[in-house]
Protein backbone atom coordinates (compact mmCIF):
# COMPACT_ATOMS: atom_id res chain seq x y z
CA UNK A 1 0.00 0.00 0.00
CA UNK A 2 1.62 3.39 -1.15
CA UNK A 3 1.45 5.54 1.81
CA UNK A 4 1.73 9.51 1.49
CA UNK A 5 2.25 12.18 4.22
CA UNK A 6 0.06 15.53 4.34
CA UNK A 7 -0.49 18.18 7.16
CA UNK A 8 -4.57 18.21 7.06
CA UNK A 9 -6.58 15.60 5.19
CA UNK A 10 -9.99 16.74 4.68
CA UNK A 11 -12.89 13.81 3.77
CA UNK A 12 -15.88 14.82 2.55
CA UNK A 13 -16.77 17.00 -0.72
CA UNK A 14 -19.89 18.34 0.34
CA UNK A 15 -19.52 22.82 0.38
CA UNK A 16 -18.78 22.08 4.58
CA UNK A 17 -15.95 19.92 3.45
CA UNK A 18 -15.12 21.50 0.04
CA UNK A 19 -14.46 24.78 2.36
CA UNK A 20 -12.55 22.89 4.89
CA UNK A 21 -10.02 22.02 2.74
CA UNK A 22 -9.56 24.95 0.77
CA UNK A 23 -9.41 27.12 3.91
CA UNK A 24 -7.04 25.03 4.94
CA UNK A 25 -4.51 24.90 2.91
CA UNK A 26 -4.56 28.70 2.45
CA UNK A 27 -3.04 28.34 5.77
CA UNK A 28 0.28 27.24 4.14
CA UNK A 29 -0.70 23.40 5.38
CA UNK A 30 -0.26 20.61 3.21
CA UNK A 31 -3.77 19.67 2.20
CA UNK A 32 -5.71 16.21 1.12
CA UNK A 33 -9.06 16.21 0.13
CA UNK A 34 -10.15 12.42 -0.03
CA UNK A 35 -13.60 12.10 -1.61
CA UNK A 36 -15.21 11.42 -4.85
CA UNK A 37 -16.81 14.21 -6.77
CA UNK A 38 -20.39 14.78 -4.97
CA UNK A 39 -23.53 14.29 -6.68
CA UNK A 40 -25.52 16.80 -8.30
CA UNK A 41 -27.78 18.03 -5.68
CA UNK A 42 -30.84 20.11 -7.07
CA UNK A 43 -31.82 21.88 -3.79
CA UNK A 44 -31.23 25.27 -2.68
CA UNK A 45 -29.63 26.74 0.75
CA UNK A 46 -30.24 29.86 2.54
CA UNK A 47 -26.90 30.84 3.67
CA UNK A 48 -26.95 33.75 6.40
CA UNK A 49 -24.88 37.05 6.22
CA UNK A 50 -22.02 35.79 8.20
CA UNK A 51 -21.97 32.78 5.80
CA UNK A 52 -21.62 34.99 2.82
CA UNK A 53 -18.84 36.86 4.24
CA UNK A 54 -16.93 33.38 4.90
CA UNK A 55 -17.32 32.45 1.50
CA UNK A 56 -16.54 36.15 0.07
CA UNK A 57 -13.37 36.01 1.96
CA UNK A 58 -12.83 32.50 0.32
CA UNK A 59 -12.96 34.53 -3.14
CA UNK A 60 -16.05 32.13 -4.14
CA UNK A 61 -18.96 34.39 -3.35
CA UNK A 62 -18.64 36.09 -6.55
CA UNK A 63 -19.59 33.17 -9.00
CA UNK A 64 -22.63 32.26 -7.37
CA UNK A 65 -24.29 35.56 -6.39
CA UNK A 66 -25.72 35.77 -9.70
CA UNK A 67 -27.71 32.27 -9.40
CA UNK A 68 -28.70 33.25 -5.99
CA UNK A 69 -31.73 35.55 -5.01
CA UNK A 70 -31.64 37.82 -1.24
CA UNK A 71 -33.84 37.31 1.22
CA UNK A 72 -34.28 40.41 2.56
CA UNK A 73 -37.70 39.83 4.91
CA UNK A 74 -38.37 36.69 6.96
CA UNK A 75 -41.55 35.79 7.67
CA UNK A 76 -43.74 33.52 10.02
CA UNK A 77 -46.86 32.19 9.87
CA UNK A 78 -48.97 30.35 11.90
CA UNK A 79 -50.05 27.91 9.47
CA UNK A 80 -51.76 25.01 12.10
CA UNK A 81 -55.38 25.10 12.90
CA UNK A 82 -54.36 25.81 17.08
CA UNK A 83 -57.00 27.00 19.99
CA UNK A 84 -53.92 29.08 20.92
CA UNK A 85 -52.71 30.96 17.39
CA UNK A 86 -49.80 32.89 17.07
CA UNK A 87 -49.48 36.01 15.87
CA UNK A 88 -47.54 36.97 12.23
CA UNK A 89 -44.05 37.82 12.61
CA UNK A 90 -42.17 39.73 9.88
CA UNK A 91 -37.98 40.60 10.48
CA UNK A 92 -36.46 43.16 7.94
CA UNK A 93 -32.88 43.20 7.74
CA UNK A 94 -33.08 46.66 7.30
CA UNK A 95 -33.24 47.04 10.82
CA UNK A 96 -29.90 45.51 11.07
CA UNK A 97 -28.30 47.92 8.48
CA UNK A 98 -28.15 44.73 6.07
CA UNK A 99 -29.35 44.45 2.65
CA UNK A 100 -30.40 41.09 3.00
CA UNK A 101 -30.35 38.44 5.97
CA UNK A 102 -28.56 36.37 3.38
CA UNK A 103 -29.36 34.68 0.12
CA UNK A 104 -31.02 31.39 -0.87
CA UNK A 105 -27.88 29.54 -3.10
CA UNK A 106 -28.52 26.79 -5.12
CA UNK A 107 -26.21 23.69 -4.01
CA UNK A 108 -25.06 22.76 -7.44
CA UNK A 109 -23.48 26.23 -8.30
CA UNK A 110 -21.73 26.88 -4.75
CA UNK A 111 -20.38 23.03 -4.95
CA UNK A 112 -18.99 24.12 -8.75
CA UNK A 113 -17.86 27.51 -6.79
CA UNK A 114 -15.80 25.66 -4.60
CA UNK A 115 -14.80 22.95 -6.59
CA UNK A 116 -12.96 25.39 -9.10
CA UNK A 117 -11.27 26.78 -6.14
CA UNK A 118 -10.14 24.00 -4.85
CA UNK A 119 -8.45 22.85 -7.97
CA UNK A 120 -7.11 26.33 -7.70
CA UNK A 121 -5.02 26.16 -5.01
CA UNK A 122 -1.67 24.91 -4.91
CA UNK A 123 -1.29 23.73 -1.71
CA UNK A 124 -4.44 21.14 -2.26
CA UNK A 125 -4.36 17.68 -3.75
CA UNK A 126 -7.58 15.66 -4.25
CA UNK A 127 -7.89 12.07 -4.57
CA UNK A 128 -11.16 10.91 -5.86
CA UNK A 129 -11.88 8.13 -3.76
CA UNK A 130 -13.96 7.30 -1.07
CA UNK A 131 -11.82 6.92 2.72
CA UNK A 132 -12.41 3.41 3.57
CA UNK A 133 -10.51 3.08 7.27
CA UNK A 134 -9.36 6.02 9.35
CA UNK A 135 -6.55 5.04 12.57
CA UNK A 136 -5.78 7.84 14.83
CA UNK A 137 -2.65 7.84 16.56
CA UNK A 138 -0.58 9.65 19.07
CA UNK A 139 1.52 11.85 16.24
CA UNK A 140 -1.08 11.16 12.69
CA UNK A 141 -4.32 9.80 11.69
CA UNK A 142 -3.93 7.58 8.85
CA UNK A 143 -6.63 7.10 6.03
CA UNK A 144 -6.61 4.69 3.89
CA UNK A 145 -8.33 4.79 0.71
CA UNK A 146 -8.65 2.88 -2.91
CA UNK A 147 -5.33 3.78 -3.91
CA UNK A 148 -3.38 3.79 -0.86
CA UNK A 149 -3.09 5.70 2.54
CA UNK A 150 -2.01 9.15 3.81
CA UNK A 151 -0.70 10.00 7.12
CA UNK A 152 -1.52 13.08 8.40
CA UNK A 153 -1.37 15.39 11.71
CA UNK A 154 -4.78 16.43 11.57
CA UNK A 155 -7.99 14.68 9.95
CA UNK A 156 -11.44 17.18 9.41
CA UNK A 157 -13.88 14.72 9.36
CA UNK A 158 -16.94 16.00 6.51
CA UNK A 159 -18.08 12.83 5.88
CA UNK A 160 -21.76 13.61 6.97
CA UNK A 161 -23.63 11.93 10.06
CA UNK A 162 -22.61 8.94 9.37
CA UNK A 163 -18.90 9.87 9.53
CA UNK A 164 -16.17 6.90 9.04
CA UNK A 165 -13.85 9.76 10.88
CA UNK A 166 -15.91 10.16 13.61
CA UNK A 167 -16.44 6.92 14.92
CA UNK A 168 -12.61 6.11 14.07
CA UNK A 169 -12.32 9.16 16.71
CA UNK A 170 -14.71 7.28 19.34
CA UNK A 171 -16.62 10.38 19.43
CA UNK A 172 -20.54 9.67 20.00
CA UNK A 173 -23.22 11.33 18.27
CA UNK A 174 -26.63 10.04 19.54
CA UNK A 175 -29.19 11.18 16.15
CA UNK A 176 -33.28 11.17 17.59
CA UNK A 177 -35.21 10.09 14.45
CA UNK A 178 -38.46 12.30 14.24
CA UNK A 179 -41.35 11.17 13.03
CA UNK A 180 -41.21 13.82 10.02
CA UNK A 181 -39.71 13.83 6.31
CA UNK A 182 -38.45 16.87 4.60
CA UNK A 183 -39.86 17.54 0.90
CA UNK A 184 -37.63 19.64 -0.87
CA UNK A 185 -38.48 20.77 -3.95
CA UNK A 186 -38.65 24.12 -6.55
CA UNK A 187 -41.88 25.70 -7.59
CA UNK A 188 -42.85 28.87 -9.64
CA UNK A 189 -45.79 31.07 -9.08
CA UNK A 190 -47.88 33.52 -10.60
CA UNK A 191 -47.43 36.31 -7.31
CA UNK A 192 -44.14 37.48 -6.44
CA UNK A 193 -41.99 36.86 -3.71
CA UNK A 194 -40.78 39.79 -2.89
CA UNK A 195 -37.60 38.88 -1.49
CA UNK A 196 -39.77 37.46 1.36
CA UNK A 197 -38.74 33.94 2.86
CA UNK A 198 -42.23 32.76 4.60
CA UNK A 199 -41.86 30.23 7.03
CA UNK A 200 -45.34 28.71 7.81
CA UNK A 201 -45.65 26.67 11.29
CA UNK A 202 -47.67 23.77 10.72
CA UNK A 203 -49.12 20.91 13.08
CA UNK A 204 -46.24 17.95 11.42
CA UNK A 205 -43.39 20.33 10.66
CA UNK A 206 -42.64 23.70 9.13
CA UNK A 207 -43.07 24.78 5.62
CA UNK A 208 -40.88 27.20 3.98
CA UNK A 209 -41.24 29.01 1.10
CA UNK A 210 -37.48 30.73 0.09
CA UNK A 211 -37.37 33.05 -2.84
CA UNK A 212 -35.48 32.09 -5.63
CA UNK A 213 -34.06 34.50 -8.65
CA UNK A 214 -36.34 35.92 -10.57
CA UNK A 215 -39.40 36.92 -8.29
CA UNK A 216 -41.55 34.19 -9.77
CA UNK A 217 -39.77 31.09 -8.40
CA UNK A 218 -38.80 29.96 -4.70
CA UNK A 219 -37.30 26.63 -3.37
CA UNK A 220 -39.85 24.87 -0.87
CA UNK A 221 -38.87 22.53 2.54
CA UNK A 222 -41.97 20.99 3.79
CA UNK A 223 -42.40 18.73 6.47
CA UNK A 224 -44.58 16.31 6.79
CA UNK A 225 -45.25 12.92 8.33
CA UNK A 226 -43.61 9.79 6.69
CA UNK A 227 -47.07 8.69 5.60
CA UNK A 228 -48.48 12.04 4.50
CA UNK A 229 -45.40 12.73 2.32
CA UNK A 230 -45.49 8.88 0.89
CA UNK A 231 -48.86 10.10 0.05
CA UNK A 232 -47.95 13.58 -1.46
CA UNK A 233 -45.55 12.32 -3.47
CA UNK A 234 -47.82 9.65 -5.24
CA UNK A 235 -50.09 12.46 -6.49
CA UNK A 236 -50.20 14.36 -9.93
CA UNK A 237 -47.79 17.15 -9.98
CA UNK A 238 -51.32 19.23 -10.33
CA UNK A 239 -52.61 17.65 -7.34
CA UNK A 240 -49.40 18.06 -5.22
CA UNK A 241 -49.25 21.89 -6.44
CA UNK A 242 -52.92 22.34 -6.06
CA UNK A 243 -52.44 20.59 -1.99
CA UNK A 244 -49.17 22.91 -1.53
CA UNK A 245 -51.59 26.43 -2.46
CA UNK A 246 -54.04 25.64 -0.27
CA UNK A 247 -51.30 25.09 2.72
CA UNK A 248 -49.73 28.17 1.89
CA UNK A 249 -53.22 30.27 1.90
CA UNK A 250 -52.73 31.12 -1.77
CA UNK A 251 -50.04 33.13 -0.53
CA UNK A 252 -47.58 32.91 -4.22
CA UNK A 253 -50.81 32.48 -6.46
CA UNK A 254 -51.55 29.77 -8.50
CA UNK A 255 -48.01 27.51 -8.04
CA UNK A 256 -46.77 24.43 -10.08
CA UNK A 257 -43.72 22.07 -9.81
CA UNK A 258 -40.54 23.07 -11.43
CA UNK A 259 -38.94 19.91 -10.78
CA UNK A 260 -38.17 16.59 -8.62
CA UNK A 261 -39.67 16.42 -5.19
CA UNK A 262 -36.62 14.69 -2.62
CA UNK A 263 -37.38 13.41 0.45
CA UNK A 264 -35.35 13.16 3.49
CA UNK A 265 -35.97 11.78 6.96
CA UNK A 266 -35.71 14.46 9.55
CA UNK A 267 -33.09 13.37 12.49
CA UNK A 268 -31.66 15.85 14.98
CA UNK A 269 -28.66 15.91 17.59
CA UNK A 270 -25.01 16.95 18.22
CA UNK A 271 -21.60 15.16 18.63
CA UNK A 272 -20.46 15.03 22.43
CA UNK A 273 -17.37 16.53 21.48
CA UNK A 274 -16.32 17.97 18.30
CA UNK A 275 -12.51 17.12 18.33
CA UNK A 276 -10.68 13.97 19.87
CA UNK A 277 -7.96 11.99 18.77
CA UNK A 278 -6.65 14.59 15.76
CA UNK A 279 -9.85 14.91 14.45
CA UNK A 280 -12.15 17.73 14.02
CA UNK A 281 -16.26 17.68 13.62
CA UNK A 282 -17.17 20.01 10.72
CA UNK A 283 -20.76 20.09 9.61
CA UNK A 284 -23.28 16.77 9.80
CA UNK A 285 -20.28 14.81 11.27
CA UNK A 286 -20.51 17.05 14.31
CA UNK A 287 -24.40 18.33 14.30
CA UNK A 288 -27.66 17.18 12.39
CA UNK A 289 -30.45 19.78 13.22
CA UNK A 290 -33.94 19.95 11.69
CA UNK A 291 -34.91 22.35 8.86
CA UNK A 292 -35.76 25.31 11.06
CA UNK A 293 -34.02 28.44 10.91
CA UNK A 294 -31.78 28.30 8.15
CA UNK A 295 -28.95 26.57 10.50
CA UNK A 296 -27.77 23.44 9.24
CA UNK A 297 -25.17 24.49 6.60
CA UNK A 298 -24.11 27.84 8.64
CA UNK A 299 -22.94 26.03 10.98
CA UNK A 300 -21.56 24.18 9.04
CA UNK A 301 -19.86 27.02 7.26
CA UNK A 302 -18.34 28.38 10.52
CA UNK A 303 -17.23 24.74 11.32
CA UNK A 304 -14.99 25.23 8.48
CA UNK A 305 -13.74 28.19 9.31
CA UNK A 306 -13.03 27.77 12.43
CA UNK A 307 -11.05 24.83 11.48
CA UNK A 308 -8.40 26.75 9.28
CA UNK A 309 -8.08 29.59 12.20
CA UNK A 310 -7.05 26.69 14.41
CA UNK A 311 -4.74 25.27 11.70
CA UNK A 312 -3.51 28.96 11.00
CA UNK A 313 -2.79 29.63 14.82
CA UNK A 314 -1.05 26.20 15.49
CA UNK A 315 1.49 27.21 12.28
CA UNK A 316 1.65 30.65 13.68
CA UNK A 317 2.86 28.94 16.85
CA UNK A 318 5.41 26.40 15.38
CA UNK A 319 2.64 23.52 17.44
CA UNK A 320 1.56 20.93 15.40
CA UNK A 321 -2.27 20.97 14.09
CA UNK A 322 -3.68 18.25 15.32
CA UNK A 323 -2.19 18.61 19.09
CA UNK A 324 -4.49 18.97 22.25
CA UNK A 325 -4.05 22.66 22.18
CA UNK A 326 -5.37 22.45 19.10
CA UNK A 327 -8.64 19.77 19.82
CA UNK A 328 -8.96 22.10 22.74
CA UNK A 329 -9.16 25.69 20.83
CA UNK A 330 -11.52 24.14 18.33
CA UNK A 331 -13.95 22.80 21.16
CA UNK A 332 -13.95 26.12 22.75
CA UNK A 333 -15.23 27.75 19.49
CA UNK A 334 -17.77 25.68 18.17
CA UNK A 335 -19.20 24.00 21.12
CA UNK A 336 -21.26 26.79 22.26
CA UNK A 337 -23.01 27.66 18.69
CA UNK A 338 -23.48 24.41 17.77
CA UNK A 339 -25.07 22.89 20.90
CA UNK A 340 -27.25 25.85 21.49
CA UNK A 341 -28.43 26.01 17.74
CA UNK A 342 -29.07 22.54 18.09
CA UNK A 343 -31.05 22.63 21.10
CA UNK A 344 -32.93 25.72 19.82
CA UNK A 345 -33.86 23.95 16.27
CA UNK A 346 -35.05 21.30 17.83
CA UNK A 347 -37.09 22.84 20.55
CA UNK A 348 -38.94 25.41 18.37
CA UNK A 349 -39.84 22.02 16.34
CA UNK A 350 -41.00 19.86 19.03
CA UNK A 351 -43.16 22.90 19.76
CA UNK A 352 -45.04 22.81 16.35
CA UNK A 353 -45.29 18.99 17.07
CA UNK A 354 -46.87 19.08 20.66
CA UNK A 355 -50.89 18.87 21.12
CA UNK A 356 -50.05 20.87 24.41
CA UNK A 357 -52.25 24.64 25.18
CA UNK A 358 -49.31 25.38 27.16
CA UNK A 359 -46.62 24.70 24.77
CA UNK A 360 -48.72 26.88 22.04
CA UNK A 361 -49.33 29.58 24.57
CA UNK A 362 -45.59 29.98 25.49
CA UNK A 363 -44.79 30.01 21.95
CA UNK A 364 -47.59 32.54 20.70
CA UNK A 365 -46.20 35.17 24.17
CA UNK A 366 -42.33 34.98 22.58
CA UNK A 367 -43.30 35.59 18.75
CA UNK A 368 -46.04 38.52 20.16
CA UNK A 369 -42.89 39.94 22.13
CA UNK A 370 -40.28 39.69 18.88
CA UNK A 371 -43.25 41.67 17.11
CA UNK A 372 -43.79 44.11 19.82
CA UNK A 373 -40.37 44.80 21.37
CA UNK A 374 -37.57 46.24 18.98
CA UNK A 375 -34.51 45.59 20.96
CA UNK A 376 -35.31 42.34 21.61
CA UNK A 377 -36.47 41.43 18.02
CA UNK A 378 -32.94 42.90 16.54
CA UNK A 379 -30.99 40.76 18.82
CA UNK A 380 -33.16 37.77 18.00
CA UNK A 381 -32.17 38.82 14.08
CA UNK A 382 -28.71 39.27 14.72
CA UNK A 383 -27.90 36.06 16.65
CA UNK A 384 -29.91 33.92 13.92
CA UNK A 385 -27.67 35.69 10.86
CA UNK A 386 -24.27 34.18 13.10
CA UNK A 387 -23.71 37.14 15.16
Amino acid sequence: MTETTSDVTVVGAGPAGLLAALLTARTGARTTLIAPKAQPDSRTTALLDRSIAILREAGVWAEVADASAPLRKLRIVDGGRRLIRTPEVTFDSAELGLEAFGWNVPNVALVAALERAAEAEPGLSRIESPALESRPGPDAVVIRHEGGAVASQLAIAADGRRSLLREAARIALDLTPQNQTALAFSIAHSSGHHDVSTEFQCEEGPCVLVPMPGGFASSVVWVVTPERAEALRAEAPTTFAAELTRRTGRLLGDIRLAGPIGAFPVEVGSATRLAARRTLLVGEAGHVLPPIGAQGLNLGVRDAAAAARQTALARAEGRDPGDAGAMAGYERDRAGDVHSRTLATDLLNRSLLSVAPPVHLARGIGLTALAAIGPLRRFVMRQGVGG
